[in-house]
């Protein structure tokens, strides 16, 4: 028998042509750059999971979560034995432009990167298909 997916969020922030990341220091896809995110807390919305965990790793409260795209992510072989399975949605989220993000929670770092730079990153197959996506509807 195999259990239900564990729900995870993650948010979209883009500034100028360049999106938010953290590098992740915890499994799964510990050291790899993906948007903040995170596994739900009981009773919690997919956006309201979008909302405080990007705010938990980023110290940026976005607002007016849209949903993007969704993603059923079984374990892989690479996250070991202990691996879960995910339900991810990820959202497309707004911040006031003037607020700094700093590192926090799970995250090893922060930075705002262009698609051409997060293509040469270490990034979870689901954040190269969001940022395709993103790419193909942002204006020039």
């Amino acid at each position: 028998m195999t259990s239900s997916p564990q729900l995870a969020s993650s948010a979209i922030l883009e500034r100028d042509g360049r999106y938010l990341f953290v590098r992740r220091a915890n499994p799964p896809s510990a050291d790899m750059y993906a948007f903040p995110g995170g596994r739900a807390e009981p009773g919690e919305t997919p956006a309201e999971t979008a909302v405080r965990e990007f705010h938990e790793e980023t110290g940026i409260l976005p607002r007016n979560p849209q949903l993007f795209q969704t993603y059923d992510l079984p374990p892989r072989e690479s996250d070991g034995s202990g691996a879960r399975h995910f339900f991810l949605s990820v959202f497309k989220v707004e911040a006031d432009p003037g607020l700094e993000a700093v590192a926090g929670d799970d995250a090893a770092s922060v930075g705002w990167y262009t698609s051409t730079e997060i293509f040469a990153l270490p990034i979870p197959d689901s954040v190269r298909d969001c940022v395709e996506k993103l790419e193909l509807i942002r204006p020039r």
